[in-house]
């Protein structure tokens, strides 16, 4: 695992290590970066069931603890208690229509034709003659077969025939059964998947698919704060994009769980560019001013997909949550929404992959502000940008540092500048200066 044991943030000697007096206490349910991350705040590990005041947990302790304990006024923790309407694929688009409807009958088709930044899909088996009658109706379309609650890519396929799905729903369908003493026994219900419309027009650079993960942190739903980080990451196919072979993963199948099994896959090269690479890239090849048109269009994908969930959502002042979401761009510069993380993965796969995450976790910890450091006024955090605080943040006049964005109204900044640790260090001194008597 990599170290970076210089972060000048976590070394100066005059820092407030906990909550008045008292050392942070946390909970750590991983050993990857977040790891690193909190043992080097100095704060103190917890382990077994000891009291914690900052807890990093899998989705599975949320589903089976969190609804039976209790949690004094100032503790944080890394999940919403139903994170999963927006995070599981299913559940994911049916909140999205649902929220397109209801943008249509308020505010108009017009409105309601924003939400249209994800492909058809269509949950299996419940809508199954609904999606054959959508088949039909497009004849050779390539769609995509996903199963709802599996990462990494697991289970995924493409398909062009039906018969390609007939089979898959046999297969299904015979393994809800199992015969015991000549009798039927019913087992559990078969794993639903979600189908949707390939995206086959893919922006390919060099010739390969690629999509974009992207940082949002929300800290309420009631009212709805969230953040966006500057730096993430384009991740690269290790093969040409081709519709020749729809069977080939290394083709179709951006994951890096996927790629790195590629007989040719380079650990240390790996098949990642910064933000910042692909911003650059994207501006030489189209200009300035339809790359922010992409941007914007991203920023409203973020927003109208935590909209879509927020009066659903379980809001607890104890919980924040950081999603991974997984943009593709289109051959018309158009961003869809692949789907969205409620773990994305914390696992370096090399040092530059382990120093943004460390950089991101760093600055989740704090926005948080767990040690009373900040004002809680304040429009940028490190990496992390204010982009929503009950409706639309407005940037700071003279406080934008792209170089490659001549205006800029919203308090956005994917892929620009991250000097984040120089703004942290100029944040802190100013907070500093204006608490002293």
């Amino acid at each position: 695992m990599y170290k970076n044991s210089k972060n000048p943030l976590y070394s100066r000697p005059d820092r407030k290590r906990g909550i008045g007096d008292r050392v942070i206490r946390f909970k750590c349910g991983l050993q990857n970066t977040i790891y690193d991350v909190l043992k080097a705040k100095g704060w103190q590990e917890v382990r077994d069931e000891g009291d914690w005041d900052f807890f990093w947990a899998d989705v599975g302790w949320m589903r089976e603890y969190f609804d039976h304990c209790y949690l004094e006024e100032h503790v944080k923790i890394n999940h919403f208690r139903n994170h999963y309407e927006l995070t599981r694929k299913n559940l994911m688009v049916k909140n999205l229509k649902r929220f397109r409807k209801q943008l249509e009958r308020e505010s108009g088709k017009l409105e309601a034709s924003k939400c249209d930044f994800f492909p058809t899909s269509f949950e299996l088996p419940s809508e199954y003659h609904i999606f054959v009658e959508e088949f039909k109706r497009n004849p050779g379309t390539i769609w995509i077969m996903k199963p709802v609650a599996k990462s990494q890519g697991k289970g995924i396929f493409l398909f062009r025939k039906l018969k390609d799905i007939t089979d898959w729903k046999k297969v299904v369908k015979n393994d809800t059964y199992t015969r015991r003493d000549d009798k039927q026994e019913e087992k559990e219900a078969p794993e639903t998947y979600i189908v949707q419309r390939y995206l086959d027009r893919p922006y390919l650079i060099g010739g390969k698919k690629f999509d974009i993960r992207v940082y949002v942190m929300v800290t309420s739903y009631i009212p709805l704060k969230a953040w966006i980080y500057r730096s993430g990451f384009a991740r690269f196919s290790n093969s040409r994009f081709s519709l020749d072979s729809i069977d080939d993963t290394y083709i179709h199948l951006t994951n890096v769980a996927v790629q790195k099994t590629a007989p040719d896959y380079d650990p240390e090269k790996g098949c990642k560019w910064s933000m910042q690479q692909l911003r650059q890239y994207l501006i030489a090849k189209h200009g300035i001013e339809n790359v922010e048109n992409l941007f914007r269009l991203m920023d409203d994908i973020f927003i109208k997909s935590l909209q879509s969930v927020q009066k659903i959502m379980i809001n607890d002042k104890h919980c924040f949550e950081l999603y991974g979401y997984d943009i593709l761009i289109d051959q018309d510069i158009k961003p869809w929404l692949i789907e969205v993380n409620a773990s994305p993965s914390l696992t370096a796969s090399n040092e530059q992959d382990y120093n943004l995450k460390l950089g991101l976790l760093e600055d989740v910890i704090h926005v948080l502000d767990l040690e009373n450091k900040l004002t809680g006024k304040e429009k940028r955090v490190g990496g992390f940008d204010l982009m929503w605080n009950d409706g639309p943040v407005v940037a700071d006049e003279g406080g934008v540092d792209c170089i490659s964005t001549p205006t800029y109204s919203t308090n956005t900044f994917l892929g620009c500048h991250n000097d984040r640790k120089k703004q942290l260090y100029t944040q802190l001194k100013q907070v500093q200066a204006t608490k002293k008597p």
